[in-house]
């Protein structure tokens, strides 16, 4: 294991107790501290993996709350931080309430300088242990495509998808709720092809304005219309040797879908105002959260346009059909608004990760990322809550996440769904099953089931 930042906080207020301690930790880079402030000055400057914190701290050095007050500081600013508290003979109370609050462990003047560094070095392995183990999971919750975090059995289907297409030149619409990702998958689409190093531009259609959105897409020559004062390229030709995008094309106004399809039977362009054909090559995306042919039933898109656009079709689940994203994805946004804003956070408590499983999240990864940024903004605590995350708390009962219970209850309603299949016919039930009579009747004298 790797070994960073071997460095020891000793906030002590005793000289010649603080020298007896360097004198011990020779093998550590020993920082010293003889107040709440100094002892936090010297954390935020070096952020030292260990702390040894004396309870009797200036200026009440005969009482622990002035310890006990920068342990819980400590703790707010470096959750990860291994604290050994150090106390008289008679303060055993103090040091259970220390470790209440989250101290690794504690030790009781007078001091042994060898079994004290026997506790230092089993923190300082814990942590560096803790750390790798952050590491590790930070790899591998990561998705095969990069900037896109998914562990879930769906979203890694999706990945590998994107992965075999990317590649190709195929036209690819990408289907999903609002705020799933569909961008992020359009770039790691052209991020992985052989148009990489080339444009990638993207163009919403609900954005713009319909009588601005054809010159937008095709551009437009000098003086086509009032304010044209010279020619302009379009989104479509800027793109040209790389990917464009076209996000939300169910919202693409009639008018043009007969330019965007010639331009995609052809692949040239004309610009507004302009009669020559310019051959652009570009591989296209398109996207949308629409049902298109529910559109095309009603006779708003063209259905030509639509067999263009769905060469190949990515559907995107919805976050709450995502087994296990949601947590994954939360963890990744704590941990990159923290760096961002400076602040460091003991993760999730148990109401949050409860309230977040359970949330339908109707604004999908987008409403996520939004509610975790306001609560590393606003939490006060060393954890972020469900309050923090604006959600209601869910009591820990009402989600089953105990094995024997989720399978108990799996069977259960394997066991009604296929006795009403067979219309109560046990023998029927049982092949539907594939099991014995028998079986099915020590499961339905197990769950109290009458037939």
């Amino acid at each position: 294991m790797r070994e960073l930042n071997r460095s020891l906080l000793v906030v002590e207020d005793d000289p010649g107790l603080q020298s007896q301690l360097r004198w011990c930790f020779e093998d550590y880079e020993v920082l010293l501290a003889d107040s709440r402030e100094t002892a936090l000055a010297q954390l935020r400057r070096f952020e030292p993996p260990i702390v040894t914190l004396d309870l009797g701290l200036p200026p009440d050095p005969a009482n622990a709350s002035e310890g006990l007050a920068v342990l819980q500081e400590i703790l707010a600013l470096a959750p990860q931080t291994k604290i050994i508290v150090v106390t008289g003979n008679d303060d055993r109370n103090n040091a259970l309430k220390a470790i209440a609050l989250g101290a690794y462990d504690f030790y009781q003047k007078p001091v042994d300088a060898d079994v004290l560094k026997l506790i230092v070095d089993r923190a300082y392995a814990l942590h560096q242990l803790e750390r790798e183990n952050r590491l590790l999971e930070a790899r591998s919750r990561s998705s095969p495509l990069g900037g896109i975090i998914a562990g879930s059995p769906q979203m890694l289907k999706i990945c590998s998808t994107v992965e075999k297409i990317a590649p190709t030149d195929v036209t690819t619409l990408l289907l999903g709720e609002s705020g799933t990702g569909k961008e992020l998958l359009a770039r790691a689409l052209h991020d992985f092809s052989s148009r990489a190093s080339k444009r990638f531009v993207a163009i919403n259609c609900a954005a713009i304005p319909e009588t601005l959105l054809e010159s937008e897409l095709f551009g437009y020559e000098k003086g086509a219309f009032t304010g044209a004062a010279k020619q302009t390229k379009g989104k479509i030709e800027y793109a040209d040797g790389g990917t464009f995008f076209l996000d939300e094309v169910g919202d693409l106004p009639m008018s043009l879908q007969a330019k965007l399809l010639r331009f995609l039977q052809e692949r040239v362009i004309e610009r507004v105002g302009g009669r020559e054909e310019i051959p652009v090559d570009v591989r296209v995306v398109c996207a949308t959260h629409r049902d298109l042919t529910a559109l095309i039933k009603a006779g708003t898109f063209r259905e030509d346009l639509y067999y263009r656009v769905a060469e190949i079709t990515i559907n995107i689940p919805p976050l709450r059909e995502r087994d296990g994203d949601v947590v994954v994805l939360a963890r990744a946004f704590l941990e990159q608004f923290s760096q961002k804003l400076g602040k460091s956070f003991k993760g999730f408590s148990k109401d949050a990760l409860l309230a977040l499983d359970t949330y339908p999240w109707p604004g999908n990864v987008r409403e996520l990322e939004n509610k975790l940024k306001r609560a590393v903004i606003m939490a006060e605590g060393n954890q972020i809550s469900a309050a923090d995350l604006e959600l209601e708390a869910i009591e820990e009962h009402a989600m089953p996440l105990n094995l024997r219970r989720v399978r108990e209850q799996a069977e259960r309603q394997a066991l009604t769904r296929a006795i009403a299949y067979a219309d109560s016919n046990l023998s029927h039930a049982a092949d539907v099953l594939g099991i014995t009579r028998p079986t099915l009747y020590a499961l339905l004298n197990k769950y109290h089931m009458k037939t």
